[in-house]
């Protein structure tokens, strides 16, 4: 079996590592520190389970799970993060992931958490609420997904934001043009009825938008 790991901290990755590949029959074939080249590793190698941090540069683990979804689609998706919330579960789930794992239980839960992947079963952290996965698995995660406001462009454009990137620095990384930033920019604030770009913030925050980045708690 083939897993990649999209983390930003080298040794949380190194640990994962080290603990799946006990495992002769498993291989860790890449690592991605952000959530977009983690996207472009995926595309490539194709693996048969992705592990994502919540909290990422670039792109946050919610975004990268729906970008995954359309470019490695067989590809199951274990979120792995240190909240515990029902809110969050509910997200992770609606967003195309299979699994919810914290931080706190991985040295003793991610064999299981993997293996129940790679057999087509979804995992929930045992600490987590067991109702919130079968509410989605008869179909309450659809009816959250059909609320989310925000195209996945847009989501990407606030997390930008929250970055501090100005409208340049976003079409390059992004890879379009100026002018459709601003298209998107104008959409993002004119959806969540946002005024200033702390607004933007405080939406992205609510909504798991937002890169925990340096100095601040980890989501």
């Amino acid at each position: 079996m083939n897993i990649l790991i999209l983390d930003d901290h080298g040794v949380v990755r190194r640990g994962l590592r080290a603990m799946l590949e006990t495992r002769a029959d498993w291989t860790v074939v890449g690592e991605a520190a952000d959530g977009r080249a983690g996207i472009e590793l995926a595309r490539d190698l194709q693996p048969d389970v992705v592990i994502i941090d919540i909290a990422m540069p670039k792109m946050n683990g919610l975004d990268a799970t729906r970008h995954l979804r359309q470019v490695s689609p067989k590809s199951a998706v274990l979120i792995f993060t240190m909240v515990d919330s029902e809110e969050l579960i509910r997200e992770v789930f609606s967003a195309g992931a299979r699994g919810y794992l914290l931080k706190s239980d991985a040295d003793r839960l991610i064999m299981a958490a993997v293996e129940a992947l790679a057999a087509g079963k979804p995992f929930l952290n045992p600490s987590a609420s067991v109702h919130i996965l079968d509410e989605y698995l008869r179909g309450a995660g659809t009816k959250l997904a059909e609320q989310e406001p925000l195209t996945l462009r847009e989501r990407e454009v606030a997390q930008a934001i929250c970055e501090g990137l100005a409208n340049k620095e976003i079409a390059h990384r992004l890879g379009i043009s100026f002018k459709t930033v601003e298209s998107h920019r104008a959409s993002l604030m004119r959806k969540i009825h946002a005024h200033s770009v702390l607004d933007v913030v405080r939406f992205a925050e609510r909504n798991n938008i937002t890169f925990a980045g340096p100095g601040r708690p980890d989501r």
